[in-house]
């Protein structure tokens, strides 16, 4: 599948560390070419309509969306947070 990015996913890009981004280029990458790769552990966000949420680590993950074969990354960083503004 193709990667987009919205503006908040990349102002919160900004904010990881050299290692976050390193982590998070490997999960983008899984997550382009299978969803349902097991260390990934993709799940729908409850309350929220098509809004998914992807482990990138224990404290970090992404918030995207699946618009036919696009997946649109919402947003990314420490758990809470991320999933408080999916």
């Amino acid at each position: 599948m193709k990667i987009a990015r919205t503006e908040r996913f990349n102002k919160a890009w900004k904010r990881l560390t050299k290692g976050e981004k390193s982590l998070a280029r490997k999960a983008v990458t899984n997550l382009a070419a299978d969803m349902r790769y097991t260390a990934l552990r993709v799940k729908k966000i409850k309350g929220v309509n098509n809004i998914w949420e992807a482990r990138i680590s224990l404290n970090l993950r992404i918030t995207f969306q699946i618009e036919k074969d696009v997946i649109l990354l919402r947003n990314i960083g420490h758990h809470d947070e991320t999933l408080s503004r999916p």
